[in-house]
């Protein structure tokens, strides 16, 4: 098939596009022309076709749209830098979304489209019992959260055949430095972790699912029981994996976050994706030290001291 992939060179966009080109599908890319980004799409040559453009700008999307049969809609302004940029988070989730939609409508056979949501639309359900299932409610808790209920909006109320995930987490395969919204989860929250590579095989096994376009479906994708973890968990696994090991629990907020377990028995029974474990995640991420393995003591304090530098409640107390 003739595949359109928005935000091709992210994390699930990059994942996304290597299992369309193993199960044989035609991609376009769509995605910013930044030096990051053409670093990743030289890795693919000639094997996509690459539309340099703009969600924002939809004289760019209405030529990317043409002559596709499905369009995955992965692009997105994710926390923290939807937090930091609201207006070009909603210029991007918000409107970006609207005139992909737009597009699409407007082509004389028109694509499926597909809309990649998130788990963190529940918001607060700490007191409810887990895990969380496709028909709970959704409450707007911050700039992203609102993009995504709009976009998911959009996608409903068109007249396009449609599919729409809400994802749990996918952290970066990858040796990452701290940010401050490392802090603002509570340790105790409940937490949904997959890896990406998993959620996209489960994107790119839905495009042959016919069932579930022609019922128009909002599915939750997750790493399942495997990893159901809580906060503390995850964070301080990557952590370790990283050598850098746990932090003191006086750093975390003790506010609740918009984070849970989902109920994934209908996704993983119609697209088999679940494949890794929450230890099989920070399995990779320590592999990645290699070398670097052998100055992780020398390094540890130094990273520690840099990361705990972010927290404003260790700083308070």
């Amino acid at each position: 098939m003739n595949i359109l992939l928005t935000g091709a060179f992210g994390n699930l966009g990059t994942y996304t596009l290597q299992e369309l080109l193993r199960q044989g599908h035609k991609v376009r890319c769509f995605d910013l022309q930044t030096p990051r980004n053409l670093k990743t799409a030289a890795q693919f040559g000639s094997r996509v076709e690459t539309a340099w453009g703009d969600l924002r700008l939809p004289e760019s999307i209405q030529a990317a749209v043409k002559g596709q049969d499905v369009v995955l809609h992965l692009a997105a302004i994710i926390p923290p830098l939807s937090d930091e940029q609201p207006e070009m988070a909603r210029q991007v989730n918000t409107h970006g979304t609207y005139h992909l939609v737009k597009a699409c409508q407007a082509q004389p056979r028109p694509p499926r489209f597909f809309f990649a949501s998130s788990f963190d639309l529940f918001g607060h359900t700490k007191e409810l019992p887990p895990p969380r299932t496709a028909a709970d409610p959704v409450q707007a808790n911050d700039v992203y959260t609102e993009t995504k209920i709009e976009g998911e909006k959009l996608v409903r109320e068109s007249t396009l055949d449609w599919l729409i995930f809400r994802f749990s987490d996918m952290p970066l395969i990858a040796l990452r430095s701290g940010h401050p919204i490392m802090f603002e989860i509570p340790l105790d929250q409940r937490f949904e972790t997959m890896h990406p590579a998993d959620a996209a095989l489960a994107v790119v096994n839905a495009i042959g699912v016919t069932e579930l376009w022609g019922r128009k479906c909002l599915l939750l994708v997750g790493g399942g029981a495997r990893c159901q973890v809580t906060y503390r968990q995850f964070l301080f696994g990557l952590l370790e994996a990283m050598g850098i090991g746990p932090l003191p629990e006086q750093a975390f907020t003790k506010k609740e976050y918009v984070t849970d377990w989902l109920d994934t028995d209908e996704s993983q029974r119609l697209l088999q994706y679940q494949r890794h474990s929450f230890e099989d995640i920070t399995g990779e991420i320590a592999a990645l030290l290699g070398w670097r393995r052998l100055f992780i003591p020398l390094a540890r304090p130094f990273a520690r001291a840099a990361m705990l530098n972010l927290s404003p409640y260790l700083k308070n107390r």
